[in-house]
């Protein structure tokens, strides 16, 4: 018995999809192998590779109070812009998600949106200085 090439490209295309299960929508930070820094007011851009910093950045990001459907609303633009890469298998291409970062000059805490999640999170005062030291003083 002949089968329809619509059913053999259904089948594969399930199978694609449940052969897939490793690419979902969480990261797992300790794939995290690259930050793409962008400071939009001194329009400096710069790449964090080293693994110390990584290991600590990994540290700082899993510190972070997400409430998710939130917009930001704030009066200025975002200090910071950082693109986190993630590698999950040499032969795929990395993950990206991207962030955008307010450091707040009145109490030192930072707020952090996280695009693809739409949702906010916030650093304690300690947390938002070592975050700031790590991506703004590179």
């Amino acid at each position: 018995m002949k089968k329809s090439p619509i059913i053999l490209s259904i089948i594969a295309i399930l199978l694609l999809i449940g052969c897939s299960k490793d690419a979902s929508n969480e990261f797992d930070l300790n794939q995290l192998t690259r930050i793409d820094i962008s400071e939009e007011k001194s329009e400096r851009e710069f790449i964090i590779t080293e693994k110390e910093k990584i290991k600590s950045l990994r540290k700082i990001i899993s510190r972070i109070e997400w409430k998710t459907d939130i917009k930001p609303q704030m009066a200025e633009n975002e200090d910071v812009k950082a693109t986190l890469f993630y590698t999950y298998d040499i032969n795929m291409p990395e993950r990206l998600t991207e962030y955008s970062i307010w450091f707040s000059k009145e109490d030192g805490s930072a707020e952090i949106f996280h695009r693809e999640k739409n949702a906010l999170g916030t650093l304690d005062k300690e947390n938002a200085k070592t975050l700031k030291e790590l991506i703004i003083n590179n």
